[in-house]
């Protein structure tokens, strides 16, 4: 890396055309059309919307079936915007928001619930702190509400799930370039061929260089993904391996003042640029095996292996702008590196009882986390914790910072096991009626050795969580459901850094959501969702009343809210998505981070978005978005706030020939000063000014 480089739904939205031209078909992951959700394909018009998962609940289901609130993003609604991050994507995601993640991780906020870890790969765990790029991913699902009976511990507010592109018999032939502002380099390929004796094989890649809108800023990162494939009539097998490679500048953004973003210059960067970066390394290696015992019983296995390897470092405020117009910088690094072994293996039966259509899932999991972590405190000039810098002249290079150990700092040897039984039925009652019923059983132990003590800890969990939905169709194109479904989190945390002598045997957080809905079909081609759900987060510490410095597990959260979504096309040339979210996030019972009453970061009460795409001719489409936000807290002190703001988007697409395409993204477009997220009060991230991205895809 280079050094330099009160209830409303929003008025009206303007509609948005976009490239309707460009768009090949979503496919879907479908093996056997009995009951299986491995592997692939059938071409659609409607690209945006999606009809069936086999996430949500581990089988091949309608998601009108689905008893819960579930948002999908297809891979042409992220060609189409452009998105290349997670961040992007939870842009059109009601209820999830994206924190700053303290510039070199995703950090979503799901229904008034942070995390770095609710993250999944083909329904299998891929909880490390790391940007996801999305060269290879087929869609994003977020599945919202408690969903420990699939995904297992964690997942209170919801869970993110990459579906990726691999070997599927098709023939793919596609090569796109970006380029934009900031020197926006961009490329990405996907090649795939049906091979001999019923082998199939896909290669995807990226490599990306680009700069910023923020002063000294830069990331480079690429990523090659090749899969194979081999099946007959009954048995399918799929073998993916990724390496992929994030090198970025840690930008923390800029600090508050007066409970508010500060007036530094959008561009301002804060700290010293060439000792602020982060190296991440991820290799990944999927294999998937599919038997088809009988049409109506299915054998999956799937084993994903991860190597992570990451360090970074950061020089950032630490404080807010004092009354003289200066501010304080501190610094630390930190080196984690991370083994993920999983495997999981369901049957799925298909069978009529009693007069009633079953469909049973039974299944195992079973998984190994092993991870080392450093961290070490900065130390200007060798003796100082902190060094101030001027609002007017906040980068500051070249002074000697030492990196070394102090009372805050970690050093530190995880070994995590996992293993896991579940079962569910999905119970057809009569064809307007249908429950689900499920029941996950985990075993979490953990061990913890810290390096710098003869300290170790361990802690062993016994999970049982629960999941029921009702599901009633009163007409053939609308589905209401009620469901009930329960989460938890050990007291070791999501990335296993909380637990110590004191919290070692605390029970874990318990998350339990309430959820009613409706999905409704109105034409073949558009899905209209909605559900108002309550979460509450129970057995989160606080301090005793009588002894301060001894925690209890008493403090409670409380997630409210209504959702709504928009999917499809409403008319043969005009597709939409969008969402509107109201929600309320606050604590209800004293916790150690807040008394009672304070709201919960990064959750606007109100938020919308909407992005339509219209043909104009067979040869030009246009595009316009918005999204709209209302001011949010920064943390959990509600001490600084983020304003309210709008945003809108706009899209340009030339279909040049039968197989080259090219498109123009214009973010941003009246380019307003506006502040997305933060991570704290005093790491707020300003948003990007207009910018443009010129696009050439072709098809060969």
């Amino acid at each position: 890396m280079k050094g330099r480089r009160a209830h409303y739904l929003a008025a009206a939205a303007p509609l948005v055309l976009v490239l309707a031209g460009t768009s090949a078909g979503a496919t879907d992951t479908l093996t056997s059309p009995q009951v299986s959700s491995l592997t692939v394909v059938a071409p659609q018009d409607d690209a945006y919307k999606v009809e069936r998962t086999g996430t949500a609940t581990r089988t091949d289901t309608p998601l009108a079936n689905v008893p819960q609130s579930v948002t999908i993003i297809t891979d042409e609604a992220i060609r189409d915007q452009s998105m290349r991050s997670i961040a992007d994507v939870v842009r059109y995601v009601p209820g999830v928001t994206s924190g700053q993640g303290e510039g070199h991780r995703d950090a979503p906020t799901l229904r008034g619930n942070s995390t770095t870890a609710d993250f999944f790969v083909d329904g299998v765990r891929d909880d490390v702190q790391y940007f996801r790029d999305l060269y290879n991913v087929e869609r994003v699902e977020v599945l919202k509400g408690a969903n420990a009976m699939i995904f297992g511990r964690g997942g209170g507010g919801g869970i993110i799930n990459r579906v990726m592109k691999k070997a599927n018999w098709a023939t793919e032939r596609q090569a796109a370039v970006e380029l934009g502002s900031y020197s926006l380099r961009r490329f990405t390929a996907d090649v795939g061929q049906p091979l001999a004796g019923g082998f199939s094989g896909r290669i995807v890649g990226v490599h990306e260089n680009a700069e910023s809108y923020r002063d000294f800023v830069e990331v480079e990162r690429w990523g090659l993904n090749p899969s194979i494939g081999w099946r007959d009539d009954r048995l399918t097998v799929v073998a993916s391996y990724e390496h992929f490679e994030d090198d970025r500048t840690v930008d923390r953004g800029i600090p508050s003042q007066a409970g508010r973003p500060s007036a530094a210059r959008r561009s301002a960067f804060f700290g010293d640029p060439d000792q602020s970066f982060a190296a991440t390394r991820v290799d990944l290696l999927n294999l998937a095996v599919e038997y088809q015992l009988t049409p109506d019983l299915v054998v999956r296995n799937r084993t994903l292996w991860g190597d992570y390897d990451k360090f970074y470092q950061n020089v950032y405020p630490s404080g807010a702008v004092g009354s003289n117009g200066m501010v304080n910088l501190a610094a630390y690094n930190s080196r984690s590196d991370r083994e993920n072994l999983f495997n999981q293996t369901d049957l799925v039966l298909k069978a009529d009882v009693a007069g009633l259509n079953h469909t049973l899932l039974m299944g195992a999991e079973l998984g190994r986390q092993v991870s080392d972590n450093v961290r070490l405190t900065g130390f200007f000039n060798s003796t100082s914790l902190n060094m101030p810098v001027s609002l007017a002249s906040p980068t500051r290079g070249g002074v000697p910072i030492a990196y070394r150990p102090n009372g805050s700092d970690a050093n530190n040897h995880v070994v995590a096991n996992a293993a896991a039984l579940y079962m569910q039925d999905q119970v057809e009652i009569t064809p307007e009626l249908q429950l689900v019923l499920g029941l996950r059983y985990d075993s979490f132990d953990l061990d913890y050795r810290d390096n710098r003590s003869p300290a170790r800890f361990s802690r062993k969990d016994k999970l049982w969580s629960p999941r029921f939905g009702l599901v009633y169709k009163p007409v053939g194109a609308l589905s209401l459901y009620a469901s009930y479904s329960v989460s938890y989190l050990p007291s070791s945390g999501e990335q296993f850094s909380s637990l110590t002598a004191s919290t070692a045997g605390f029970e874990p957080e318990e998350f339990k959501n309430y959820e009613v809905g409706l999905k409704w079909q109105p034409s073949p081609v558009v899905i209209l969702t909605a559900a108002l759900y309550q979460l509450d987060r129970t057995n989160t510490t606080s301090p005793d009343p009588a002894n301060p410095n001894r925690l209890l597990l008493t403090g409670e959260q409380r997630s409210q809210g209504f959702e709504a979504s928009i999917t499809g096309q409403v008319t043969s040339r005009w597709q939409v998505l969008g969402g509107y979210a109201y929600q309320e996030a606050e604590i209800t019972r004293t916790t150690a981070a807040a008394p009672r009453g304070r709201q919960v970061p990064l959750v606007p009460e109100h938020s919308f978005s909407l992005w339509n795409k219209v043909e104009l001719t067979p040869m030009f489409s246009v595009g316009l978005g918005v999204i709209h936000q209302t001011d949010v807290y920064t943390s959990i002190s509600n001490a600084v706030k983020l304003p309210s703001f709008t945003r809108a988007d706009a899209a340009l697409f030339v279909r040049l020939q039968e197989r080259l395409e090219a498109q123009l993204n214009v973010e941003n477009v009246f380019d307003k000063d506006y502040f997305p997220t933060s991570h704290g009060d005093n790491n707020i991230l300003p948003g990007a000014p207009r910018s443009v991205r010129v696009g050439l895809r072709t098809s060969f």
